[in-house]
C-alpha cells in the first residue's frame, strides 16, 4: 500500500490537462495548449516535462502554489536572469496560456473526485497498512514522508501514478540505499543529505546516522519499500479520494490522540546519556554544568572550529539541543534539525513572522526547543506552542496559549516536566499583559492547567495591587525554569510588574511579579513563592536562572535553589519551602536598599535616598553555571548606575562587565574576570561549566573563550567579531566532545583535532 510518497514527472498530454480541469471545475481551452506548443515548447518541451533551456512546468511544487494571475504576471514580465524573455502575446492569449500552465499543476485538493473518502480512510488505516510508514495529522509512523498535506503537494494524476508505480520518482531525501562500511557493517536507510564528504542517513526506525565518506565502502540504491497498489479499481478510487482530502489544517487545535510512542522518554531527560544536551539548560536542574571532560584544561588550547551553520537572523539567542546525533536550533518562527557532527541540515520548519507585534518577540527572539517523546516543541512569536515530529519536522499540533488578545508573545524554550507534559511561558510584560505559566499534554496539545502570575480581584495576592485591578499587570514567564523530579516541583521566575516605572496605580508588593514560583506540575498549584524585589520600579525582572543543587549547606544536607538577581543580590533558598538561607550583594555599587532582611524582604533605602540609582541591571537572563567541584556559581554581571531626576532616569557612562564566581556558602566573589571592551546592552551571552575544569563564556567584542573554573585564568579564545547574545552548550557524538555557541546569525561548533 502507500508506504511512501514519490513525485512522478508525467508526460502531460492535452487529454490529461483537460481531464484535470474537468475534475476541478476549471475550464480551459485548446487555445492555451496551442499557444504553449507554439511559444514555450522550444525550451520546456511539448509535454512541459522540461528541456535543455527550460525547467519542467508539470509536477512543479512552486507552480502549484501560484494562482493563474501570478503565473500570467511572470510570463508577461519574463525572467531576464534565466534567459526567459518578456511576453509579447495579446492579453487574451496570455490569459489562456497562463490558465493552461496552471492546469498542469492543479493539486488534488482542488479536484472533485468520485469514491468514498471514508472507505479510503479505512483502507489506508487497515488493509493498506499505510500508517506503519506514514503520518497523517500526527498519527502513524515517521518512517516515510508525512502525508498530512499530500492533497496540496500532488495532483490526482501524480497520486495515482505513485500508487501504481512507486519507483517513478522518489521524494527528495527518501532514496532508499544500503551502505556497506569499511568495517564490514551494513546499514540501510534513506539518504537525507549527501556530499563528497559525508552521508546523512535516516534509518528505518526514524533515527539519523552521520557517516563520513572515508567510512563508506559502497552505496547501493534499493527499490522503494512501498509496493505497487494491487487492490481493485474501486479501492484505488476510494484511496485516491481519501488522499485527495489530506490538507494540513494550520488552525491552532490539539490532535485527537498520541502518535508513535518511540522517541525520547522522560526518564532519559531526567537521567541524560553522556553527551546528551536534551533541554535548554542541558539538565532539568538548570545548572549548565556538563560531566564531559574530553575537552579540559590540558588541551583546550587546541580547540578549533568544526562547522558553522548560518540562520537568516542576526540576533540569535538560541541554545542548541542535541539528542541522538541531531542538533535542534531555532530562529524567528523556525526550527531546524542539523547533523550535530557536520552541521548538515536534515529538515526545517518555518512559518511567517507575525506583523504588528511589539517587544522581544517582534525582534525574532527565540531561545530554543524542548524535546519529549517523538516531538520537538517550540514557541512562536505570537504565543503559540507548536509540536513537530522529531524525524520529519512536520506539524503535529499547534495551540494558542492565551485566551484573549493582549500584548502576548513568546520567546521561551519549553520544558518537559513529566512523561507527557510540556510547560511554556509568555513574554510581553513590558507592554501590558497578564502573565501565566501553562502545561500541555505533549501527545495531544490539550492544555492541562494554567497558573496566572498576576491575580485578579478575589484571588490570593490581589490585595498587593491596591484598589485598581491589575488586568494587564505584567509578570511575564519568558525564561525557562528548572524542575526537580524528586520533589515533583517546577521552579519558574517571573518578570516585572506593568507599568514598569509608573507605580501610581499599583501600591503594595505587586505579587507575583519579580518572583520565583514553586509549582506542582500535576495541578499547576502554587506551592510557595519568593518575591525578590517587591514593588519593582526599576524593571528588574527576576527572570534570571534558578539553579537547583543538592548539597551540604550550613553543615546539613539541603536542597537549595541558587539565584543571582538583576537587583544585585545573590540568593540561596531552601527549595523545599522557599526559606531564605543567604542573600549577599555581588556587585560593588548598590544604592537601592540597606540590605535584605532575614525574611527576604529588602530593607528601606538610605534616608535621604541617593539620586544615583545602582545597579541598572546587575545580571540578566543569560545562563549561569554551578560547579560541584569548586562550589562556585559563575555569573555574568554588569556594574552600571543610573541618575534620577525630575526628567526621569539616564544611564551613567563607563559601564563594566565582569564574569564573577561566587561561593554558594558565603556569597563572596572568589574570582572575577573583567570583560574589557564596549559594553553593549543587548549583549548578554551566558556561561557553561564542564568537568574538564572549564567555564566557557563570551565578551562584548564577540570573543568566545574558556577559563579555568578555579581561578578564572583565560586558557583559550576565538574571535568572531560579531554580537553574541546566547548561552553556550556542549555535547558528544560518537564519543567526541564538541562545544557550541552562537555568534550573530551563526551556530558555531568547536572540537579538538
Amino acid at each position: 500500500m502507500l508506504r511512501r510518497v514519490t513525485f512522478a514527472i508525467l508526460s502531460v498530454a492535452p487529454l490529461f490537462a483537460q481531464t484535470a480541469f474537468a475534475q476541478t471545475g476549471i475550464a480551459t481551452t485548446d487555445a492555451g495548449q496551442k499557444s504553449f506548443v507554439a511559444n514555450c515548447a522550444a525550451c520546456h518541451a511539448a509535454d512541459a516535462a522540461g528541456g535543455e533551456m527550460g525547467p519542467p512546468l508539470v509536477a512543479s511544487r512552486r507552480l502549484r502554489t501560484q494562482s493563474v494571475a501570478q503565473i500570467r504576471n511572470f510570463i508577461a514580465k519574463g525572467s531576464p536572469s534565466t534567459g526567459m524573455p518578456a511576453s509579447t502575446l495579446p492579453a487574451a492569449e496570455l490569459d489562456q496560456l497562463a490558465l493552461f500552465v496552471r492546469s498542469l499543476n492543479t493539486s488534488a485538493a482542488e479536484a472533485s473526485l468520485p469514491g468514498s473518502v471514508e472507505a479510503g480512510r479505512a483502507l489506508f488505516a487497515g488493509k493498506g497498512n499505510c500508517g506503519s510508514c506514514h503520518m497523517v495529522s500526527g498519527q502513524g509512523s515517521a518512517v516515510g514522508p508525512d502525508l498530512s498535506n499530500v492533497a496540496k503537494e500532488l495532483t490526482v494524476g501524480e497520486i495515482r501514478q505513485v500508487l501504481m508505480n512507486p519507483a517513478s520518482r522518489i521524494t527528495p531525501g527518501y532514496d532508499l540505499v544500503s551502505v556497506k562500511l569499511r568495517s564490514g557493517k551494513a546499514v540501510q536507510g534513506f539518504s537525507r543529505a549527501r556530499t563528497n564528504f559525508d552521508l546523512q542517513l535516516q534509518l528505518l526506525d526514524g533515527h539519523f546516522q552521520s557517516i563520513r565518506q572515508s567510512e563508506i565502502a559502497s552505496i547501493q540504491p534499493e527499490k522503494p519499500l512501498m509496493p505497487a497498489f494491487t487492490g481493485s479499481a474501486d479501492e484505488l478510487r476510494d484511496l485516491t479520494a481519501y488522499l485527495a482530502k489530506l490538507v494540513r489544517d494550520e488552525s491552532p487545535k490539539p490532535v485527537t490522540g498520541s502518535s508513535s510512542a518511540t522517541g525520547i522518554p522522560f526518564d532519559r531527560i531526567r537521567n541524560p546519556k553522556p553527551g546528551d544536551w536534551l533541554t535548554y539548560n542541558g539538565t532539568l536542574d538548570g545548572n549548565r554544568y556538563s560531566n564531559l571532560n574530553q575537552i579540559n584544561r590540558a588541551n583546550v588550547a587546541a580547540l578549533a572550529p568544526k562547522w558553522i551553520f548560518p540562520v537568516d537572523h542576526f540576533g540569535l539567542e538560541v541554545t542548541p539541543v542535541v539528542a541522538d546525533g541531531v542538533m535542534y536550533i531555532t530562529g524567528p518562527n523556525q526550527v531546524i534539525a542539523l547533523d550535530a557532527a557536520t552541521g548538515r541540515q536534515l529538515w526545517k520548519y518555518a512559518r511567517p513572522r507575525t506583523p504588528g507585534l511589539i517587544g522581544d518577540a517582534s525582534l525574532g527572539t527565540n531561545r530554543g526547543v524542548g524535546l519529549l517523546g517523538d516531538k520537538v516543541f517550540f514557541s512562536t512569536d505570537n504565543a503559540h506552542l507548536v509540536a513537530l515530529n522529531r524525524t520529519t519536522g512536520t506539524l503535529v499540533w499547534d495551540q494558542y496559549m492565551p485566551d484573549e488578545a493582549m500584548h502576548y508573545g513568546s520567546t521561551v524554550a519549553p520544558l518537559p516536566v513529566g512523561s507527557d507534559t510540556i510547560v511554556a511561558g509568555v513574554s510581553g510584560g513590558d507592554r501590558g499583559m497578564r502573565g501565566f505559566l501553562a502545561a500541555y499534554q505533549a501527545s495531544t496539545g490539550e492544555r492541562l492547567w494554567r497558573l496566572w502570575t498576576i491575580p485578579r480581584k478575589g484571588d490570593p495576592g490581589a490585595e498587593t495591587w491596591g484598589e485598581k485591578e491589575p488586568v494587564a499587570g505584567g509578570g511575564a514567564t519568558w525564561l525557562t525554569g528548572a524542575f526537580d523530579p524528586a520533589s515533583n516541583t517546577i521552579y519558574w521566575p517571573t518578570g516585572n510588574p506593568w507599568p514598569d516605572s509608573d507605580d501610581k496605580d499599583r501600591p503594595g508588593d505587586n505579587l507575583y511579579s519579580n518572583s520565583i514560583l514553586a509549582v506542582d506540575p500535576g495541578t499547576g498549584k502554587l506551592k510557595w513563592h519568593f518575591q525578590v524585589t517587591p514593588h519593582d520600579v526599576h524593571d528588574w525582572d527576576a527572570t534570571e536562572p534558578p539553579l537547583l543543587v543538592d548539597t551540604t549547606w550550613g553543615g546539613q544536607p539541603r536542597k537549595v535553589l541558587l539565584h543571582g538577581d538583576r537587583n544585585g543580590f545573590f540568593y540561596v533558598l531552601d527549595r523545599t519551602n522557599g526559606k531564605l538561607l543567604l542573600a549577599k550583594q555581588f556587585i560593588k555599587n548598590q544604592t537601592w536598599t540597606q540590605g535584605i532582611a532575614p525574611d527576604g524582604r529588602p530593607l528601606p533605602p538610605p534616608n535621604p535616598p541617593s539620586l544615583i540609582d545602582c545597579p541598572s541591571d546587575a545580571a540578566n537572563w543569560n545562563s549561569a553555571s554551578y560547579s560541584p567541584v569548586t562550589r562556585l556559581i559563575t555569573i555574568m554581571t554588569l556594574e552600571q548606575c543610573r541618575a534620577r531626576s525630575s526628567a526621569g532616569t539616564r544611564l551613567l557612562p563607563t559601564p563594566q562587565k565582569f564574569m564573577r564566581a561566587i561561593s554558594i556558602d558565603t556569597g563572596k566573589v572568589e574570582w572575577e574576570v573583567p570583560i574589557t571592551g564596549t559594553v553593549q546592552s543587548k549583549s548578554w551571552p551566558g556561561i557553561l561549566g564542564t568537568s574538564g575544569g572549564l567555564v566557557f563564556y563570551s565578551d562584548p567584542n564577540g570573543t568566545f573563550a574558556a577559563a579555568d573554573e578555579k581561578t578564572g585564568r583565560n586558557l583559550w579564545s576565538f574571535t568572531t567579531n560579531v554580537l553574541m547574545k546566547a548561552s553556550p552548550m556542549t555535547f558528544a557524538v560518537e564519543g567526541k566532545q564538541y562545544v557550541a555557541t552562537v555568534a550573530g546569525p551563526n551556530i558555531l561548533v568547536f572540537g579538538l583535532p
